[in-house]
């Protein structure tokens, strides 16, 4: 059951160039870092560590960006591919982590998955 901010949220998204993966109504997720990435861009904007159409505008940039990169090919396509882009950003913006200390989180997270 969502709550009342990320009923907001999906629901705002809906229709636009941002809308997530659905089916049957319900958020599509391929994998569970595909979750966890919805799920923590919720919380951190629920929490008021950046606005959600500042995220929003995060994601359609990046959508945009890899559709000018891939205008003849969309075989690559993975909606959540762009949205974690967009999270690290606005990650980055907010200060919450500088770029280095993402990636090293990344390649720590790449390591232990090893």
């Amino acid at each position: 059951m969502l709550t009342q901010f990320e009923h907001f949220a999906v629901t705002e998204m809906l229709g636009q160039p941002d809308s997530p993966p659905r089916a049957n109504g319900t958020l599509c997720f391929g994998s569970e870092w595909e979750r966890t990435s919805f799920g923590i861009a919720l919380a951190l904007a629920k929490e008021g560590y950046f606005e959600w159409d500042d995220f929003r505008d995060e994601l359609i940039a990046s959508i945009k960006r890899w559709e000018d990169e891939h205008p003849a090919d969309y075989s690559s396509w993975n909606y959540y591919d762009q949205f974690l882009t967009a999270l690290e950003s606005a990650v980055v913006k907010t200060n919450l982590l500088t770029a280095s200390e993402l990636r090293e989180f990344f390649t720590l997270g790449d390591q232990v998955n090893q």
